[in-house]
């Protein structure tokens, strides 16, 4: 799984999808497929993408009133798959 991956997921299900940094801060990747680390206030020591292949947990927040919910990682990365634009097309022009 991929920051794309989630960016992609974000936007098609309008969530917001946070997960832990390893140097205790959270990311939050929103519903324009932003992802942020709110707390962070000087140019990150860390790369977003490196952070996400090391993250375990995800709290995934919907649109009112559904609940924010935990997913593992093998959960998140199954969402992530299932979401239609995760999906390769392959377009062969055999002209």
């Amino acid at each position: 799984m991929k920051l794309a991956d989630l960016r992609r997921l974000t936007i098609r299900k309008r969530l917001k999808i946070h997960f832990k940094l390893r140097n205790g801060m959270e990311c939050i990747v929103n519903e324009t497929g932003v992802a942020q680390a709110p707390a962070l206030k000087s140019v990150p020591d860390f790369n977003f993408e490196d952070e996400l292949a090391a993250a375990e947990e995800f709290l995934v927040e919907g649109a009112p009133p559904t609940p924010a919910r935990k997913l593992s990682r093998a959960e998140m990365t199954a969402m992530a798959a299932d979401s239609p634009a995760a999906a390769v097309v392959h377009d062969h022009d055999d002209d």
